[in-house]
């Protein structure tokens, strides 16, 4: 599975972005899905994840009511609708894919990655 995020960009805080990442194989709805960040000197860390249908989602704290992931399983493509931007979500924002059912926060669990999207969000 070969994953390709887009949409990332420069934007002023307090403003909005979509990301979106296509995926390769038309086993997309076989694979949960997730998003990842990481800021430059940090640790990669979870933001948001779906599951196979996309019925069910999980957010980090530091996103949550700001970040949306939703999939389109005709497109095999998730994005991830971003609001309410801060300074503070500044990075490289990569998707990953994972053949387990369920959601997953750690980035040992997921099995394929994107090349990352750059977010700069400024004050």
């Amino acid at each position: 599975v070969q994953l390709q995020a887009s949409g990332g960009g420069l934007v002023q805080a307090g403003g909005s972005l979509r990301l979106s990442c296509a995926a390769s194989r038309s086993t997309f709805s076989s694979l949960g899905m997730g998003w990842f960040r990481q800021a430059p000197g940090k640790e990669r860390e979870f933001v948001a994840a779906i599951s196979r249908i996309g019925v069910t989602t999980y957010y980090a704290d530091s996103v949550k009511g700001r970040f949306t992931i939703s999939r389109d399983s005709a497109k095999n493509s998730v994005d991830l609708q971003m609001n309410s931007l801060k300074p503070g979500d500044t990075a490289v924002y990569y998707c990953a894919a994972v053949k387990r059912t369920g959601l997953y926060v750690n980035t040992d669990s997921y099995d394929y990655w994107g090349q990352g999207t750059l977010v700069t969000v400024s004050s």
